[in-house]
């Protein structure tokens, strides 16, 4: 009997518990791509039509890459704008290109729907049963919000760091420590150590430091090869940093949230936008009301619901006299043009907090 190999795109460090889910509730192999590269890009590019928007060109390239390893099951999970109906697409073109797979789409009416991600499971490892397979989403699901707990707290902290690679360091020992677990008991326990260990790395922070808030397309904030390491680049400014979307926003907080957003964005926006995008809006006020410097707005070029965004948000920004900066990502981007304009960003911020 042919080995099912399961594979599924990059997405920051979220294939950590993609892969536990997958393995404990399918016989399959699971695959990981390649970490991404100029070289994904380049193949994800190379294959699709050139108006489509960059996270389906990273997601190619990704599937591209895993197809080559062996994989011959493909997991698709878009959604959320015209990315849901991205899935069929890619399936055709890789079929042209003439590829054997099998792929499965998590997705349904454009949301994620648990017991269609259950009968897909089903159709793999018929002999899962629905109690285990709630368990599993539930240990998973805690996984991703202790991982991302832990997340906030270093992008609050990784530029003030005395020793250089302590947080990553420790961040990539956790992880390898939270594929490990067995039951849920043990992954709070590990939490709750890891915390603490993080809270203990020595930090050089001034009782006033700059504060910058990231907001944008969901992908772009998340997978950060994709943003050309952004975050990573302000650290090394000795900036706080702040980043609101993540899978636990995406997948528990949004839809309780929604209403909340709309009723503090009331006076700019009387509907939802499409993705994030009103979502942003309500995230550049938040970020005045909460004393932060400056705001960096990111997303894939041709990424419709935050172009619709982007004159609000100015808008909210001039009003504020808030600082922003928009940065748009394609597979031509220059990294030296990010980083002048990053230093630009920097440089104004600094000059505005020395005036007060």
């Amino acid at each position: 009997m042919k080995t099912i190999i399961i594979s599924f795109p990059h997405l920051g460090n979220y294939h950590v518990p993609i892969k536990f889910f997958l393995s404990h509730l399918t016989d399959a192999q699971i695959l990981i791509p390649p970490k991404i590269t100029k070289k994904t890009i380049d193949l994800g590019s190379k294959y699709s039509p050139d108006f489509v928007c960059l996270p389906f060109k990273y997601n190619l390239g990704n599937y591209i890459e895993a197809l080559e390893q062996g994989a011959n099951v493909l997991v698709q999970a878009g959604g959320g704008c015209r990315y849901g109906c991205y899935g069929e697409v890619q399936e055709q073109i890789l079929r042209d290109l003439g590829y054997d797979f099998k792929l499965v789409s998590l997705v349904e009416n454009g949301k994620i729907n648990i017991l269609s991600i259950y009968k897909s499971l089903k159709n793999i490892n018929p002999k899962v049963n629905f109690f285990k397979y709630v368990y599993y989403l539930i240990f998973t699901m805690l996984m991703i919000m202790c991982m991302d707990k832990i997340e906030i707290y270093i992008r609050k902290n990784i530029g003030f760091e005395k020793v250089k690679n302590s947080f990553k360091t420790l961040e990539t020992k956790m992880l390898e420590d939270f594929a490990k677990t067995k039951c849920i008991s043990s992954l709070i326990f590990k939490y709750w150590k890891y915390k603490h260990k993080f809270k203990q790395i020595k930090v050089k922070k001034v009782s006033n430091p700059i504060k910058v808030g990231i907001i944008g397309e969901l992908y772009t904030s998340m997978e950060p090869f994709s943003s050309y390491f952004v975050e990573e680049s302000l650290a090394k400014y000795n900036i706080e940093i702040k980043r609101f979307t993540n899978l636990t926003y995406l997948l528990v907080k949004k839809s309780k949230l929604i209403k909340k957003m709309l009723k503090r964005s009331k006076n700019y926006v009387s509907y939802e936008l499409g993705a994030d995008g009103m979502d942003n809006v309500a995230r550049a006020l938040y970020l005045k009301q909460k004393g932060y410097d400056g705001i960096i707005h990111i997303k894939p070029f041709g990424c419709t619901p935050e172009i619709g965004a982007m004159p609000i948000i100015d808008k909210v920004c001039k009003d504020n006299k808030m600082p922003v900066i928009y940065f748009s990502f394609d597979s031509q981007t220059s990294n030296e043009g990010i980083k002048t304009r990053l230093e630009a960003l920097v440089d104004m911020l600094v000059e505005r907090k020395k005036k007060g």
